[in-house]
């Protein structure tokens, strides 16, 4: 039996009234109903005029805890996130233009990149996440900041499901996800329209053969992470897929002025990931975090 779309939404519309959710809708319902101005640097900055109880709004925001993206501030309120993913954001902004077209954000966490990508003009913009936290930290951002983005709370395999088709999709950090990865790369394409264009982001692994690392267990302490492949291996797995072309952008390797532990999150971050004798290793033995950068074309003829 074939499940519709709109039954999904209604089911996960559920998950903002979990026990451990409830409490910060309630607390977004008892915000001051103030429009900022949003300023997009490499701080998402949220700026009023009008009077702002500054001691709500921190509240607020640690009950939201942990804050992964960002970094945000919110009033004079600095929320230091896990990733500063202003760096992610930079080397990938030369390689894009989403003026005037439809753009989704395939695990869109809590919208940094959404919010970004609002002075660029865009047609229309979608965060696609399924985590009733990340919907809530989005929902905080945006009380105040009054976008027209759409959050979904739906995953990269409903795309093809999705009433919209996109001109450009951003995939970041989703695919070592994913226990089928060819799979979830046809998503992808069924998301897009006729001529379209993704911008991926993977763990890869070095090396020229077709190869690929698939952990025992956890990778880097993450217990989800299936497959991290050499790029000649993605290449392979992009191609079968359905994409026309595959274009590598930029390779780098995670540091910990990239990721690292603040006030803002909960647990351990990148340097506890890595071995503490040789950080070129994880903590299992394997190589450190290290990603490869994509830019996949579809054009149908």
């Amino acid at each position: 039996m074939t499940v519709s779309l709109d039954a999904i939404r209604n089911e996960r519309e559920k998950w903002m009234r979990w026990k451990n959710i409830a409490p910060l809708r309630s607390a977004l319902k008892m915000l001051p109903d103030i429009k900022a101005k949003c300023q997009y640097g490499d701080t998402v900055r949220l700026v009023s005029t009008a009077p702002i109880d500054r001691g709500m709004i921190e509240q607020t925001a640690r009950m939201m805890m942990p804050w992964r993206k960002g970094p945000f501030d919110l009033f004079g309120l600095f929320i230091d996130t896990e990733w500063q993913s202003f760096m992610k954001y930079n080397l990938l902004r030369p390689h894009f233009d989403v003026k005037g077209k439809r753009v989704a954000d395939i695990g869109c966490n809590n919208g940094y990149y959404l919010f970004r990508m609002q002075e660029d003009n865009p047609a229309k913009l979608v965060g696609f996440d399924p985590s009733a936290l990340y919907k809530s930290q989005f929902d905080f951002i945006n009380h105040f900041a009054k976008t027209d983005i759409v959050y979904e709370l739906l995953g990269v395999e409903h795309l093809p499901l999705y009433e919209e088709k996109f001109d450009t999709i951003f995939c970041l950090g989703v695919l070592y996800h994913r226990s089928d990865p060819v799979a979830m790369l046809k998503q992808l394409v069924k998301g897009l329209d006729k001529q379209g264009e993704v911008f991926l982001d993977t763990f890869m692994i070095d090396g020229e053969e077709e190869l690929c690392l698939s952990p025992a267990g956890a990778y880097s302490k993450i217990p989800n992470i299936y497959f991290v492949p050499t790029i000649p291996a993605l290449r392979n797995w992009c191609l079968r897929a359905g994409f026309n072309d595959f274009e590598v952008l930029e390779t780098s390797v995670t540091t910990p002025e990239e990721q690292r532990k603040t006030d803002w999150i909960e647990g351990q971050s990148l340097e506890s990931f890595l071995n503490p004798d040789d950080p070129s290793k994880t903590v299992e033995g394997y190589p450190a975090p290290k990603r490869v950068y994509v830019r996949l074309t579809k054009e149908l003829k």
